[in-house]
């Protein structure tokens, strides 16, 4: 019998293939002289000269601004309000990073309160992924467990968000709660109301809202259906849509793309104080910026081939497959 280890969510690592389009739109930007030939889609070859225009010098391996590559951060930020159905998006609200985690350790470095007298709390799922955790052990800050309900499909209750709140006091000081949406390794998805819930809880609390939301893209359970925390909070009227703090995280590396290993993803900061917002442009510019090969893939990603373009058949017709090979 062959045990396949899936535990990291690395598609291509346990032998799915590649999207067609996306490595061949990243190989003529790495090699542009592919732009000229005449073994690649015309769509392919447009959309790497225009990728390869928006990058300074017109190489992948110029630095970017620490945000990243402003055409990029636009096209994720019009990805997103398609997603939500309109709800807005601002492209100097969405920052570029080596990956969803590297994402989650930066917002993490913007909570920290490092001269508090009590360490920084975060409400964390039991069960959740292990690198999580280490990233709060690595930080000095407190893990606070709650417990998803097993008996209800792993659901997310406000009841024991309360008792977790509770039972942190004087130990830490609890200031953000992190969600994971779909779940990991649960895989639950949470319904709208369930969603509701969680937002007015964090809204009664003042709490910094962390909404994990890479497996978007992976949900198959009969009747489930992905709601973005953006888009449920953007409905709830202005005294929670405009007050509550949000910060959702994407990734080019889960769901059909796979691509965990060209490290492109992304946060999107909502309803934070513009002196918060300055502070936090300030923390994400000690990295300088993102692989630029990264920043591609989430373009890619965001703006996929569209019915008419020379690469959509192909890609209509892989997509699919792809998604059926990564629920196996």
């Amino acid at each position: 019998m062959d045990v396949i280890d899936v535990s990291w969510g690395d598609p291509h690592g346990g032998g799915v293939k590649p999207l067609t389009f996306v490595r061949q739109v990243l190989a003529a930007c790495i090699y542009p002289e592919l732009v000229e030939s005449d073994k690649l889609p015309v769509d392919v070859k447009q959309r790497a000269q225009s990728l390869l225009s928006a990058c300074d010098g017109g190489s992948v391996g110029s630095y970017t601004l620490s945000g990243g590559i402003s055409y990029i951060q636009c096209s994720v930020s019009n990805f997103i309000s398609r997603r939500d159905g309109g709800v807005p998006s601002s492209p100097e609200n969405i920052f570029m990073t080596s990956g969803s985690q590297r994402s989650l350790m930066l917002v993490l470095k913007l909570l920290d309160h490092n001269q508090a007298s009590l360490p920084t709390g975060v409400l964390t799922a039991v069960p959740a992924y292990s690198s999580f955790k280490m990233m709060l052990q690595w930080l000095g800050a407190a893990i606070v467990p709650y417990y998803l309900d097993e008996e209800q499909g792993w659901a997310m209750e406000v009841e024991e968000l309360r008792r977790a709140l509770q039972a942190s006091k004087g130990v830490c000081n609890t200031v953000a709660l992190y969600v994971i949406n779909p779940g990991n390794p649960t895989g639950h998805v949470q319904s709208r109301k369930c969603i509701e819930k969680v937002i007015r809880f964090a809204a009664e609390e003042r709490l910094f809202l962390m909404a994990d939301e890479v497996y978007q893209e992976s949900v198959f359970g009969e009747g489930s259906e992905f709601f973005s925390y953006k888009k449920v909070l953007s409905e709830m009227g202005p005294h929670l849509s405009h007050t509550v703090e949000l910060a959702s995280f994407h990734s080019a590396s889960k769901g059909f793309m796979g691509e965990c290993g060209l490290r492109g993803g992304y946060v999107e900061l909502v309803n934070l104080d513009p002196a918060v917002m300055k502070y936090a442009y300030t923390i994400f510019s000690t990295d300088i910026c993102a692989p630029v090969t990264g920043q591609l893939a989430l373009e890619l990603m965001a703006n996929p081939p569209r019915p008419g373009d020379p690469s959509y058949p192909v890609y209509a017709q892989v997509r699919p497959i792809k998604i059926d090979q990564t629920t196996v």
